[in-house]
């Protein structure tokens, strides 16, 4: 039976409007990613980090999923093999699109977390400093997303994937946060097939078998017409 991996980034949720890092005049260039995306952010100002996540969860609110998010739910159901998709997105378009059991290897805006205790939870539309935690009641929730310096969620089940796909296809990724990057390697190694879809080539597009580009609303769903006509 064939397996699908896909990988998808920022890319995918940019046409719904959500901002990347590298967008000028988002919340990302608001503010530098060492002081609201680190573990030593948090700890030097809790009320700044909180306040960008709390604009985070309210932008990613009013987004909505788009015609690649459909796309990708779309495939997930015709497909006769299986598709699992993983996510470097904290958003839930993937989810509003239709999709099932996606994998959120950086976290969601939609939980709380804990490090006192790891208890994780549906995280209140506002978080502030000093929130207690429902199951120790330590002082130190914070938004259960993956901050850089930290690892990944859900590595050992995204690496056993990998060495099961006969496509892999990353989606929106720049190619340069790992271990995301390397994604493409693990699955050659394991001889699947491979193609980037992209709006321009991501700094990892050579090591590709294809490469797509154009916009993700316009691309993706081509790409799943291909892949679900009759051979």
């Amino acid at each position: 039976m064939e397996k699908i991996v896909i990988l998808t980034g920022a890319g995918i949720s940019a046409e719904s409007g959500l901002g990347t890092f590298r967008d000028e005049g988002g919340l990302w260039a608001q503010h530098r990613i060492e002081d609201v995306a680190t573990p030593e952010g948090f700890a030097r100002d809790p009320a700044l980090v909180h306040r960008f996540y709390n604009a985070r969860r309210v932008q990613a609110a009013k987004a909505k999923s788009n015609a690649a998010h459909a796309a990708l739910a779309r495939l997930q159901m015709d497909f006769p093999g299986e598709v699992v998709i993983v996510t470097q997105n904290v958003d839930s378009l993937h989810e509003s699109g239709g999709a099932e059991h996606v994998i959120h290897m950086h976290g969601t805006l939609a939980g709380a977390f804990c490090p006192a205790c790891n208890h994780r939870w549906a995280s209140p539309p506002e978080m502030a400093v000093g929130e207690p935690c429902p199951a120790c009641g330590a002082a130190t929730a914070r938004p259960d997303v993956v901050w850089f310096g930290e690892m990944p969620y859900y590595m050992d089940a995204i690496y056993d994937h990998l060495a099961e796909a006969t496509l892999f296809a990353a989606i929106g990724t720049s190619g340069q946060v790992y271990p995301a990057a390397a994604f493409v390697h693990e699955a050659l190694q394991s001889g699947a097939r491979t193609v980037e879809l992209n709006l321009e080539p991501s700094t990892g597009a050579s090591s590709f078998d294809e490469v797509i580009l154009g916009p993700a609303t316009e691309t993706v769903p081509s790409w799943v017409d291909g892949l679900l006509s009759p051979r």
